[in-house]
């Protein structure tokens, strides 16, 4: 197996147990690889696996929703194209987000500001779009914070009461919330 399957393979570890519920025994089940096998891949323990998985869910998310806010496309049909990709990113809401899930605990000590500077990137994005848009900056910059605290509060709520359809509901009306003028 290579590396990038490891990782692939301990992404559900990590989103379904968090960084401290992921024990070593359970990172190795999930992977199909013994204790061995991850510290030949991750010689830093758990820590770098969970580095390494928190860097290749960046990338991917990256790819799918950053692109589409970054594309040439005007902003409502840009803001279309990321909340797509932002459900098939999170499967329909049934993906926890794992920006939240390195926030809590000793995580949160080791990855704060790799956390923070995805999170910044992400309304970022999204600001810049409602500024192309006509919106002014600071509201601009203000409906992207609320946009990705909606989608995380969705999520939660997918997570505690496991059913999708809050995620799909915010997700489905981002658009009109984001540019109404």
């Amino acid at each position: 197996m290579s590396k990038e399957e490891a990782i692939i393979r301990l992404i559900p570890a990590f989103r379904q147990y968090g960084y401290e519920g992921a024990s070593l025994s359970l990172l190795s089940k999930a992977s199909s690889l013994g204790k061995a096998s991850l510290y030949h891949y991750f010689p830093g323990g758990k820590s770098e696996m969970a580095a390494a998985v928190f860097e290749y869910v960046g990338n991917e998310f990256g790819d799918l929703v950053l692109k589409a806010l970054r594309g040439e496309n005007k902003p409502f049909v840009k803001l279309q194209a990321a909340c797509n990709s932002l459900r098939e990113f999170y499967d329909g809401g049934r993906n926890s987000c794992f920006l939240t899930i390195m926030s809590f605990g000793s995580a949160d000590n080791l990855f704060h500001e790799q956390v923070k500077a995805r999170l910044r990137q992400i309304i970022e994005a999204l600001t810049k779009v409602l500024i192309e848009a006509g919106i002014e900056a600071d509201v601009a910059e203000v409906r992207s914070q609320d946009a990705v605290a909606q989608i995380q509060g969705a999520l939660i709520l997918v997570r505690i009461l496991d059913d999708t359809e809050p995620f799909n509901r915010v997700i489905k009306s981002l658009p009109e919330l984001l540019l109404r003028l």
